[in-house]
């Protein structure tokens, strides 16, 4: 009678230590006075000191954070990579993929803090303006939340105690975010601080 052999089996007996964690690690990161459209057109009346809240002033925060974050990159020698839209027959075809030389350049070389910057375009649940004027002379915007394909930035970032992780940030109102972090990252750099022998399964 034939059986079958599992991982388990194989290991069984010859694993000294096996440490499970998390794998992957997503925090997201919202502005939490710009979740409704009332709360939009306040940011722009009051905070901003806008007299007519309105898309023009959404495209001028994006275009400056743009600049910055572009003047970020030029000053701290950054790539910055513009990718398409991902190849889903490919499985090396993921963003940490494209950045992967960056960050194994930057950890051979001991460098950390943003090592590589991604600049996409994603579908985002984000903030639309409509136009509700009644009257021509007198300017009146509706916020909705839509749907809508727009610029996102992800900093790649390595840390001596996680390792690769990323940062990504919506160029739009309510500008979400996210940080991913990889638990097995974390577990081997803490394994290599300890001087213990290991093998990481792919």
């Amino acid at each position: 009678m034939q059986t079958t052999t599992n991982i388990n089996d194989v290991l069984d007996g010859h694993v000294a230590l096996d440490l499970a964690c998390v794998d992957r690690l997503l925090l997201n990161a919202y502005v939490p006075t710009l979740q409704s459209s009332g709360q939009v057109y306040a940011f722009m009346r009051t905070h901003l000191d806008k007299p007519v809240p309105s898309p023009a002033v959404m495209n001028q925060i994006g275009n400056r954070f743009r600049r910055e974050v572009k003047a970020f990159a030029d000053e701290h020698d950054i790539p910055v990579l513009h990718l398409k839209k991902p190849d889903r027959s490919r499985w090396d075809d993921r963003k940490l993929d494209h950045v992967r030389p960056q960050l194994d350049r930057a950890e051979r070389e001991g460098r950390f803090g943003v090592v590589a910057m991604v600049s996409a375009q994603e579908f985002q649940s984000v903030y639309s303006a409509k136009d509700r004027s009644a009257d021509p002379g007198r300017p009146w915007f509706e916020f909705v939340r839509e749907q809508r394909r727009v610029g996102t930035y992800y900093f790649y970032v390595l840390n001596p105690e996680f390792g690769p992780g990323f940062i990504k940030i919506v160029t739009y109102f309510p500008y979400p975010a996210k940080v991913w972090l990889n638990g097995h990252e974390w577990t081997k750099r803490q394994a290599d601080h300890e001087s213990l022998t290991y093998r990481s399964l792919p």
